[in-house]
This record gives structure tokens, C-alpha cells and sequence, in this order.
């Protein structure tokens, strides 16, 4: 306030002064100044003054210049004599550490208010295209993704120089739209600040092509027996009145040979009752339920040492498990396991078992003797003629009449002369079940040397 001495010239030039010095200054406020003697409360004000040019920040130069000050007060703390917390009182005061921890509180605060960037356009576009091709969809929910990917094309091409719409509705064809949209971000080089608008609205349709693929509808928000029927599993029942209609469908799917739907039904129904019907329904089916998908899930299940699996491969003479099985055949400590195993590679005729199988006839093995005449009937099966000489060595000299049997059986199914022969020469065996086999080998070497009967 004036006190009437003052020239008014003078009073006007001070006015003049005045104000010239406010049009001169920036509205920046000045930068703070770092304490040349930093104390606590010297940095905790150099802190706050930190602190208030974020919250005025408006663009990332602004940015640059708050962290550069951090960098600053980073040094002042660092270099500032300050008192050391008692190490015996976990109560004690630790200036130091909560300068820092001050420091790396606004240091975040720096970090949310960065951006947005026209790679993290990018980035929403692809965790997008990542959901489409990840997710299975029904049917409905496929046309709804397409929508929502055509639309936010549309609007993405309000912006950058995108292609049109996608070429089809094939998830690939969806997914490649996207990709174009990501690329042409990219290629825009937007800026933070200069293109801050464009940014927000790419963002907002990425956010709302979000939207649309979390409502559209997956195969997995389906009940089960919703994503069967959808999948046309019930389709082959006139009716719903048996119970449970998923095994009479399972029959129904066994009796025409619809592998692809039995495979539908053991993945979907995970109830021990419609596992084993399923699995048994496969052993039923042998060779006619052998497809690559489900050689792939009953081999899964035999690498288990699953032995209803091992039976199905046998059953579908999956040459494909003939590696798998052969590992087991020294199971001596599964006996069971052993059984089935046998019997599988016999079924498939897997020669590259002959010798693995040939060496569980050793009666000095440890293999147990319920089991080695399942090796012999394995050999028989497979029917390749190195196992000749095994067989006739089992049939001579092992101590087990059933053992024996089996072998002479296995030479009958092999069935050259030489196999018969050493078969043959036990028809006079004291053993019925080994002199059995033995007659039998006789009388196919005697239909061999039967003359042709006369017309």
C-alpha cells in the first residue's frame, strides 16, 4: 500500500518493473537447487520440490528433468552425513533409508505417468492376436471375434495407415489383419507428447477389441455336456431316455466306428465310469479304433505303464507303441505288467522284440515262471523264425511243463519245417499239454507230405 510520499512516476515505473519481470519469467516454477549441505530436512524439502514438478509434469521432457533431479538426490543422500540407525533397536530411525525409499517412491510415480506409447499400442494388438489363436471358440463365439477384429480395423485405420479388414473369417485370417494394424503402428513412429491423441485412441479400440473377445463365447464357458452336444456327440441318439445318455451315445459311437467322437468322450467326461467304458470300448474295436489321435492318447497313457492301454495298442496293432512296450519287457518286479506287455507286442508283431522277449525264457532269469510262457506265446505270435532256436531250446530243456507248452505252441504258429520238426519231436511226451502241442506239429508235417488228393 502507497503512503501518499511516493512519486506517482516513480510508483508507475515500479509498476512497469513489476510487471515486465513477471512477463520475463517462466511459469515454470525455477528448478529446485540441490542443499550444499544436505541434511534430513534440507532433502526431504528438496524431495518435495521433486515431487511437485511430477504432479506439474506434462510432458517427458518434463519427465527427463524430474528424474535427472532424483539422480541428484540420489547423490545428496548418498554424500550426506547422516545418523546411522542403532543395529540393536529394530525400532530405531533410519533417515538414510527413508530418503531412498522416498526417492524410489517418486521414481515410480515417474515411471506411471510416462506414456502412453505407440509400443504398448503394439503390444495390446498382439496379446490380442495371442488370445484368438490360443483359445478355442464355439461357434458363435467365432463370429463374434470377427466382428469385434473387423471393427477395431476400421477404427485403428481412422488413425494409421492400416490395410482394410481381414480377407476371411479363418482365425489366421483375423490374426494376419492384426498383425497389419501392429505393423503400421510401428511404422508410424508415434510420439507420447506430439501424438498423445492418436495413442489415446488406438488404446481406446484396443481396449474395446479386449472387450469384445472376452465376451465372445469359448468352448470352455460351456458345460460339458453343452460342449458335447455343440460337437454333435449326442447326435447319433433318437432319444435321450437312456441313462446315462453319454454311455448309450458311446455305444452307439463304437458300433459305427466313430473314433474321433470316443476320443471326444474320454477327453470330456472325466468320470471314472465313462474312462473305463471309453477305454474298454477301444479294446473292443482293435484295429478299427486305430487312428494317429488315438494311438497318441492310448500310447500317452501306456508310457504310464497303464495296462489297459497296453492292451488296446496290442489290440490296434499300433506299431507305433513298439518302442514304449519293449522298454517294459524287463519288468521283472511287474509280473502283470509283463503279461500285458507280451501279449501287445505279440498282437503287433513288433520283431524288434524277438531277442528282448527270447531272453525271458531263461529259467535261471528273473523273470517269474507264471510269466515266461507268455514270452514264448508272444515269439509264436510275432511269428519271425530267429526265434526257432530259443523256442526248441525252451521245449528240451526247461523245467516247466507250461513253459514247454508254450513253446511248442509257439513253434506251431511260426510254422516252418523247422519249427514243426522241433516241435514234432515231442508228440510222445509224457506231459499232455507238451506232447499236445507236439501231435499237432506232427500232423501239419504230415499234411505237408500228403500227396495232392486226385481229382
Amino acid at each position: 500500500m502507497s503512503n501518499g510520499d511516493d512519486d506517482p512516476a516513480d510508483a508507475d515505473e515500479a509498476d512497469a518493473a513489476d510487471d515486465g519481470g513477471d512477463a520475463g519469467e517462466s511459469a515454470e516454477t525455477a528448478a529446485p537447487t540441490l542443499p550444499e549441505d544436505p541434511t534430513e530436512e534440507s532433502l526431504t524439502e528438496y524431495l518435495d520440490e521433486i515431487a511437485d514438478r511430477l504432479d506439474a509434469a506434462e510432458t517427458e521432457a518434463d519427465l527427463d528433468d524430474v528424474e535427472a533431479l532424483l539422480d541428484d538426490a540420489e547423490t545428496g543422500i548418498e554424500d550426506a552425513d547422516l545418523p546411522e540407525p542403532d543395529e540393536d533397536d529394530e525400532d530405531a530411525d533410519d533417515p538414510r533409508g527413508d530418503l531412498e525409499d522416498r526417492v524410489a517412491e517418486v521414481r515410480d510415480g515417474v515411471e506411471d505417468a510416462r506414456g502412453p506409447y505407440g509400443e504398448d499400442v503394439v503390444e495390446a494388438i498382439e496379446t490380442a492376436a495371442g488370445t484368438i489363436e490360443d483359445t478355442e471358440w464355439t461357434e458363435d463365439g467365432h463370429d463374434d471375434v470377427a466382428a469385434a477384429v473387423a471393427s477395431f480395423v476400421d477404427r485403428a485405420a481412422e488413425t494409421v495407415d492400416a490395410d482394410g479388414g481381414p480377407d476371411g473369417d479363418e482365425i489366421a485370417d483375423l490374426v494376419a489383419a492384426l498383425d497389419a494394424v501392429a505393423e503400421a503402428v510401428a511404422d508410424a513412429d508415434l510420439d507420447a507428447d506430439d501424438d498423445a491423441d492418436d495413442i489415446a485412441a488406438l488404446l481406446d479400440a484396443t481396449d474395446e477389441l479386449e472387450a469384445g473377445l472376452d465376451d465372445a463365447e469359448e468352448w470352455d464357458d460351456l458345460e460339458t455336456h453343452e460342449q458335447l452336444r455343440a460337437q454333435g456327440y449326442y447326435d447319433v441318439l433318437g432319444h435321450y431316455k437312456d441313462f446315462p445318455v453319454e454311455w448309450a451315445a458311446l455305444k452307439e459311437h463304437e458300433a459305427r466306428g466313430n473314433v474321433d467322437m470316443i476320443l471326444l468322450a474320454l477327453d470330456s467326461l472325466q468320470s471314472e465310469f465313462m474312462e473305463r467304458h471309453c477305454l474298454e470300448a477301444f479294446e473292443r474295436m482293435g484295429k478299427r479304433g486305430k487312428s494317429e489321435a488315438s494311438v497318441e492318447e492310448i500310447l500317452g497313457r501306456a508310457e504310464k505303464r497303464d495296462r489297459p492301454a497296453i492292451r488296446i495298442l496290442g489290440k490296434m496293432a499300433a506299431a507305433e507303441a513298439t518302442d514304449t512296450l519293449v522298454e517294459y519287457v524287463d519288468e521283472d518286479s511287474n509280473p502283470q505288467l509283463q503279461k500285458a506287455v507280451f501279449k501287445a507286442l505279440g498282437e503287433i508283431g513288433a520283431t524288434e522284440a524277438v531277442q528282448p522277449l527270447a531272453n525271458q525264457l531263461d529259467p535261471d532269469g528273473d523273470t517269474e515262471d507264471l510269466v515266461r510262457p507268455h514270452a514264448a506265446r508272444a515269439l509264436g505270435l510275432i511269428g519271425d523264425t530267429r526265434a526257432v532256436d530259443p523256442l526248441a531250446d525252451a521245449l528240451e530243456t526247461d523245467p516247466s511243463d507250461d513253459v514247454r507248452a508254450a513253446a511248442g505252441w509257439a513253434l506251431r504258429q511260426i510254422g516252418t519245417r523247422e519249427a514243426l520238426e522241433a516241435a514234432a519231436e515231442y508228440a510222445d511226451e509224457r506231459s499232455f499239454i507238451v506232447s499236445t502241442e507236439g501231435e499237432k506239429a506232427r500232423d501239419a508235417l504230415d499234411d505237408e507230405t500228403e500227396p495232392a488228393a486226385t481229382a
